[in-house]
């Protein structure tokens, strides 16, 4: 399992000062689930589930609710079954994505770094997978990266995101 922190909960001081940072954006302290979300699993990798009851009571929710967005969203793991790279590329599929390239767009991705979708590079540095939806149709077809999205529509957009990538200059680098 996961390591926790020195306090023995996953939800680090540091995580709920941004969660709080980020509330007055939000209409509800629910619409906070999906950000909660990604900052335990970039920091460990997975989301346990006493991280699914920190986050469920720092947010007055019911721990189902927070289960079932993660397990709405294939993006979230349980636990860390498989190698996540230091930097995770989301390359979208959605409609929108998809009319403007967005499966040419993940399997060029994954040539680049040399991986099928859903793995990680040898060196361990990035990891290319689908997804649904990164909620960004206005920049079709897109990467997310580590809280970065990214447009990517030609070749020198994709070279310079891997210059990025190569330079540690993209999104926050997961711990």
């Amino acid at each position: 399992m996961s390591e926790q922190t020195s306090t023995g909960r996953y939800l680090t001081e540091a995580m709920r000062q941004k969660l709080n940072e980020l509330a007055p954006r939000y209409p509800t302290k629910q619409a906070l689930t999906l950000p909660a979300l990604h900052l335990v699993q970039d920091r460990y990798r997975c989301i346990p589930p006493e991280a699914i009851v920190e986050i469920a009571e720092f947010l007055e929710l019911a721990p189902a609710q927070v289960l079932d967005t993660m397990t709405f969203y294939g993006s979230f793991f349980r636990t860390p079954d498989a190698p996540l790279g230091q930097f995770r590329i989301w390359v979208c599929r959605s409609l929108p994505c998809s009319l403007c390239g967005g499966e040419e767009l993940l399997h060029k991705v994954c040539h680049r770094f040399g991986v099928e979708p859903g793995g990680t590079s040898q060196d361990g540095k990035v990891t290319v997978e689908p997804a649904e939806c990164l909620g960004a149709c206005e920049l079709a077809p897109c990467v997310w990266v580590n809280g970065e999205v990214v447009k990517v529509t030609t070749d020198a957009d994709l070279d310079q995101l891997y210059e990025r990538l190569q330079a540690g200059a993209i999104g926050e680098s997961a711990q």
